[in-house]
C-alpha cells in the first residue's frame, strides 16, 4: 500500500478554463463542433498548485489541492480568491464538500496525520481542524455528504478492510461501519484519492465507492452506507495502478463509473462503464486514455482526464472528443469535475482551473 500511497502523493493535476457553449452546441439534439468554435481560455491559479478537488453550491466556486491550497471564486470563474488553509501540517486537498456558501469541509491525503479534515463556516476566511487520522497506516480518499449533517468518509484499508467512516452531526464524530458490513478486499485492492470522486451518494441513502489495482470494482449501498456490497466493473485493470478512478451519475440517476492506468495514461483502453438494465456495461467513449471524472447537468455529460477530456450530449450514451487545441499534448483535460445548475468546474496540473456555462 506504501506504494499506491506515493502515487496518490505524486499524481499531477488539471487549466483555467472559460467558455461560452452557445457557439458550441446546435440548438436541438446533436453536438455540434464548428470551424470557428471558440477556444479554451487559459488562466492559472496564483500558486500553480495540483487541483484534485472541485465543488459548485449557490454561484460559489471552490477549488483545493496540493500546499494546503483552497481558492473561491464567486463571479464564474473570473477570479479566485486565497482561502489555503494556514496549519504548520501540509498536506494535499484531494476532495471538498460545500454546503453552502459560506460552509464546507476539505480532505487532506496523506499517511498518518496528513489525513485530516478542516471546516469553514465562513467562506474560507478562517477554517477549523475537524478531523484526524491517528493510525499511522491510514490514508483518507473521499467524502460525500447526504446534507449538512449526514456524510461518509472512506481510508484506505488498515485491516483487510476499507476504512468506511459515517457522520450524522456535519463531521463533528465518525463512527466506523463494522467490518462484517463490508467485503473483504481483493488482492492489491486500492482507492484512488485522484478526484474527489471515488465516493459518491445519491438520493434515498445511496451511496457507491470504486477501487481499482489488479480488479476494478464498484461497492455500492442502499442503506446510508450501514452496508455494503461490491461488484466487478468492466474496466481496464491490467496493472497495479489502473481500475475505477472516479464515479458520476447523469440527471436519470443512471450510474457511471470512470478510470484507467496512472502509469499509462493516454494509452486506448476501455475506459467507462455504467449500471444499466440491472447490470455493468462497458461504455464506448472512445478510449481516449485515463479518465478521472466525469459529471452531468440536463442531458450534457463530460469526463476528464489529464491528458483530454470527452462530452456527451445525449445523458452518456455516445461521447465524442471534447477538444482543448491550444493545450499542450498530454495535458488537455483535468483530474476534478464538479457541476450545478448547468454550470461546469474542472481543475487540474499547475493551477489549472475551468468553467463552462451552460446557462
Amino acid at each position: 500500500m506504501q506504494f499506491l500511497h506515493l502515487i496518490k502523493l505524486n499524481k499531477k493535476s488539471p487549466v483555467f478554463i472559460s467558455l461560452s457553449l452557445a457557439m458550441l452546441f446546435s440548438v436541438n439534439s446533436h453536438l455540434s463542433f464548428a470551424d470557428d468554435m471558440p477556444q479554451w481560455q487559459h488562466n492559472q491559479i496564483s500558486n500553480k498548485a495540483s487541483l484534485r478537488g472541485s465543488a459548485i453550491k449557490q454561484n460559489s466556486l471552490w477549488v483545493t489541492g496540493s500546499k494546503n491550497s483552497v481558492f473561491v471564486s464567486t463571479d464564474q470563474g473570473k477570479t479566485w480568491q486565497d482561502k489555503s488553509v494556514k496549519a504548520t501540517v501540509i498536506t494535499d486537498f484531494r476532495d471538498i464538500e460545500v454546503f453552502d456558501q459560506n460552509t464546507a469541509i476539505v480532505m487532506g491525503v496523506g499517511s498518518g496525520a496528513q489525513s485530516m479534515l478542516y471546516k469553514t463556516k465562513d467562506g474560507g476566511d478562517s477554517w477549523k481542524l475537524l478531523y484526524q487520522n491517528t493510525d499511522p497506516q491510514g490514508f483518507f480518499d473521499s467524502i460525500a455528504f447526504w446534507d449538512n449533517q449526514s456524510g461518509l468518509l472512506v481510508g484506505d484499508p488498515v485491516d483487510g478492510f476499507y476504512v468506511m467512516k459515517k457522520t450524522n452531526d456535519g463531521g463533528k464524530t465518525w463512527r466506523r461501519i463494522g467490518k462484517d458490513k463490508l467485503p473483504q478486499i481483493e488482492d492489491k485492492e486500492a482507492a484512488f484519492a485522484a478526484s474527489g470522486n471515488t465516493l459518491i451518494v445519491g438520493k434515498g441513502g445511496k451511496a457507491w465507492l470504486t477501487t481499482g489495482g489488479n480488479a476494478a470494482s464498484v461497492y455500492h449501498s442502499n442503506d446510508f452506507g450501514e452496508s455494503w456490497q461490491r461488484q466487478s466493473v468492466p474496466l481496464f485493470t491490467k496493472a497495479d495502478t489502473a481500475g475505477g478512478y472516479g464515479l458520476g451519475l447523469n440527471a436519470m440517476q443512471q450510474l457511471f463509473v470512470v478510470g484507467g492506468d496512472y502509469q499509462q495514461r493516454p494509452k486506448a483502453y476501455n475506459n467507462m462503464a455504467t449500471y444499466i438494465n440491472g447490470q455493468w456495461q462497458a461504455v464506448d467513449a472512445g478510449q481516449h486514455g485515463l479518465r478521472t471524472a466525469l459529471t452531468c447537468q440536463g442531458n450534457i455529460c463530460i469526463a476528464t482526464g489529464k491528458t483530454s477530456s470527452d462530452i456527451s450530449n445525449d445523458g452518456g450514451k455516445s461521447w465524442q472528443v471534447f477538444p482543448n487545441e491550444k493545450a499542450a499534448i498530454d495535458d488537455k483535460g483535468f483530474y476534478t469535475l464538479a457541476s450545478e445548475n448547468m454550470v461546469f468546474l474542472a481543475a487540474g496540473a499547475e493551477g489549472k482551473v475551468g468553467v463552462l456555462s451552460l446557462k
